[in-house]
């Protein structure tokens, strides 16, 4: 690989033939971590959709010294396998992959009508895109979110289905107030030339949440959000996320990121930094009540701890407490 540096924060690394980047309808941009063979199979879910739009992979590296992930897309996008682009983000960091994505789509199709997100850990329903485009346009919508399906290790973890932490946060098509997650995520071009850059904060790199906080900034400038739970993925989860400790930082993480996100909508108002705390010692003392009727209604002790969890994590962030679960990526 020869990578071409472009603002020396992102290269790119390969570009499919003969891509015309005039006629791109819909940019589909995935981040990756070393996942080479998970991402291998993400991408071969996005080539197969069923959609008559033009549409172009920007797949983002974001471990500029293993490259793991570039090293093995690179002969896909060279032999034209895959339309689009394969880029390296040389800073580390979510945020930082998803703001090289985006500002590169921008950049090189000037025509596209929408952005849609996909993991690297995630497979596509063959309607997927679709789905997400067809949703936007049927409901008048800026953005567009869609269920993450868990798929767990075993029938037996099937139990956590229901978790708050892998549920999907809505079962039915439609309008919205918030949206919470950029894993299944359609944006409007629109969207992303009037919101200042970059558009994912980067303060929150490593923890998480920076998704969060753009779509509730995206929500408060105007923008209708709403939910296709017809655009589905697969999400791939490992035995490691649904050990004790993980879901605890989860759900602590959660929290924090609650505050944060609240913190910056309540920026500049009277006491908004007070009340944000005062919502904060009221969920805690609230949380065992919170707890045992989840307990009562599911019989899952994790369930229930759940709410404890994320109120103990927005008091906890008003002392400066940060869960950055992706700082150390092996642990994750």
């Amino acid at each position: 690989m020869n990578p071409i540096s472009t603002d020396g924060t992102v290269s790119i690394v390969a570009r499919s033939p003969d891509l015309d980047t005039e006629a791109v309808e819909v940019a589909v941009t995935v981040p990756t971590f070393r996942r080479p063979d998970q991402v291998l199979t993400t991408l071969a879910s996005i080539r197969n959709q069923k959609t008559a739009r033009r549409f172009a992979i920007v797949l983002i590296e974001n471990d500029a010294e293993g490259l793991a992930g570039a090293r093995a897309a690179t002969p896909l996008f060279e032999r034209g396998d895959l339309p689009g682009l394969l880029i390296v983000a040389h800073q580390r960091g979510n945020c930082s992959a998803y703001n090289a994505g985006w500002r590169t789509a921008l950049a090189e199709f000037p025509r596209f009508r929408y952005i849609a997100v996909i993991d690297d850990d995630e497979i596509a329903d063959h309607d997927w895109l679709e789905q997400l485009c067809g949703a936007a346009e049927r409901l008048d919508a800026a953005i567009v979110g869609g269920p993450q399906i868990p798929v767990f290790p075993d029938a037996a973890s099937e139990k956590w289905a229901t978790h708050p932490v892998f549920a999907p946060p809505y079962r039915q098509s439609g309008p919205v107030k918030a949206l919470y997650s950029s894993g299944n995520l359609l944006v409007s071009r629109d969207v992303l030339t009037r919101m200042e850059q970059p558009f994912l904060d980067l303060r929150f790199n490593f923890m998480g949440g920076g998704d969060s906080d753009f779509l509730s900034r995206a929500a408060e400038a105007g923008f209708r959000l709403a939910w296709c739970d017809e655009a589905k993925l697969r999400e791939t989860i490992p035995a490691r996320r649904l050990e004790a400790d993980w879901v605890q930082a989860r759900g602590l993480r959660n929290g924090v990121i609650s505050t944060l996100v609240e913190k910056k909508k309540r920026a500049g108002s009277p006491f908004g930094a007070a009340r944000v705390a005062a919502k904060s010692l009221l969920l805690l003392a609230a949380s065992p009540v919170r707890g045992l009727a989840r307990l009562l209604k599911t019989g899952s002790p994790a369930i229930a701890l759940y709410p404890i969890h994320v109120a103990l994590g927005r008091v906890l962030a008003e002392f400066g407490y940060a869960n950055e679960q992706y700082r150390q990526p092996e642990k994750n």
